[in-house]
């Protein structure tokens, strides 16, 4: 319109950004259906609009997927080779990389009940997500108490992909400290296979005995590997290791 000196103002309606209407419409698929549906790109699109207010965040998405091939490969990638992408900075950058570890503490706290180490497929389970998205390995320890409810779940330490050494004092002070009286090591395989090696067997049988000692009784040894999580003592070869 014009004013008094016949120049043109800005109208009061503000502008629509030209890709307000398609977040509007993924926003409501999101809304009606949850993420079925989605493709692991559209799954990108819908993060990316709360970290990128403006621009086609589907573009990016797919240089994302592209460049690491899924969408678990893009939240497991480093923070350094994510803003290698464009339209990738370093608020979307670590927005990306807090998710795994945000769906293991929401996984965790879904199944942190005090269930008992006698329920298997539980405790698989729990330990599993123990592990989401981590990239080294790393020991948990888990506490139970007298009648076999789970007490407490400590992460003892971590190392490199390949290599991983248990503190035995550590093991021991955080056992008698969370008043366990049984216990079960876990630990994981990143990349590999969910089988105990000849190491795992040997650490296994070392600490069951520094336990005993103190009248905590190992109740299995749990190794996870992506998806799978393996029990040794649900294996006969292995349950003399923890009578």
């Amino acid at each position: 319109m014009l004013n008094r000196k016949g120049a043109e103002t800005m109208s009061e309606t503000k502008p629509v950004h030209p890709h307000a209407n398609h977040r509007d419409r993924v926003r409501n698929l999101f809304l009606q259906s949850g993420l079925n549906g989605f493709s692991d790109h559209n799954v990108l699109e819908l993060l990316l609009f709360y970290t990128k207010p403006q621009g086609d965040t589907n573009v990016t998405a797919h240089a994302l997927i592209d460049r690491f091939g899924s969408l678990a490969a893009v939240l497991d990638a480093p923070v350094e080779e994510l803003v290698k992408v464009p339209g990738i900075g370093q608020y979307s950058a670590v927005f990306l990389k807090i998710l795994p570890q945000l769906a293991r503490r929401y996984s965790c706290a879904q199944t942190s009940e005090r269930f008992s180490f006698t329920d298997r497929d539980l405790l698989r389970e729990y330990v599993r997500t123990q592990f989401i998205g981590e990239k080294n390995e790393c020991v948990l320890l888990l506490s139970f108490d007298a009648a076999g409810k789970f007490l407490q779940c400590s992460r003892l330490n971590s190392g490199s992909v390949t290599h991983l050494q248990v503190d035995k004092r550590q093991l021991m002070e955080t056992a008698l400290r969370t008043g366990a009286v049984y216990a079960a090591l876990a630990h994981n395989h990143p990349g590999g296979v969910p089988a105990p090696s000849a190491s795992d067997v040997r650490a296994t049988q070392e600490v069951a005995a520094l336990f005993s000692g103190v009248n905590i009784r190992l109740v299995d040894h749990l190794i996870a590997a992506g998806a799978e999580c393996f029990s040794m003592a649900t294996q006969p070869r292995f349950q003399p290791l923890f009578l």
